[in-house]
């Protein structure tokens, strides 16, 4: 795979929403565990967890579950304004980019991340496998902003489908 980026990706999608509700989305426990999160924790500077409802700021921390997985991915937010740019860790030192722009009655999502080892384990594991689980979870955001339906499977008799 020449000339094939290992290191970055980039993904958007339109969602007919408010944007103050998908920057909500991101940022509060209570909503990214309605598209994204079996359990979202937010931990403040001084290492104490926030409410559910409390937006996050630089400098907090998280920890995050996904059904059906015993593993919690931990990493730290780098920057938020409030309105439309977040930034996180993720996978380790990767950096995620969440920026949010209207087009018309649409939020344009445009998640990067970034910063991706290029070891082999890393090629497979956070370039390709984040990329298609950024991509089902983007489309869950939508469904869930959209139209209310929450497209992940939460069965534990199902594992290794698309959706989870």
């Amino acid at each position: 795979m020449i000339n094939f980026d290992w290191t970055t990706f980039t993904r958007k999608i339109a969602i007919k929403a408010q944007l103050s509700d998908i920057y909500n989305a991101w940022t509060k426990s209570s909503e990214i565990e309605k598209w994204f999160l079996s359990k979202a924790t937010f931990i403040d500077i001084n290492h104490k967890p926030i409410g559910k409802d409390t937006p996050i700021e630089s400098g907090f921390s998280y920890e995050w579950n996904w059904f059906l997985y015993n593993t919690t991915e931990k990493g730290e937010i780098i920057q938020t304004n409030g309105k439309d740019f977040v930034q996180f860790t993720f996978a380790g030192e990767c950096l995620v980019d969440i920026k949010l722009t209207t087009q018309g009655d649409n939020v344009i999502v445009e998640l990067t991340q970034k910063n991706i080892p290029t070891d082999d384990n890393s090629k497979h594991g956070i370039r390709l496998g984040c990329d298609s689980g950024w991509s089902f979870f983007l489309v869950n955001l939508k469904s869930v902003y959209e139209g209310g339906i929450d497209l992940r499977n939460k069965d534990l008799d199902l594992k290794g489908m698309l959706n989870n």
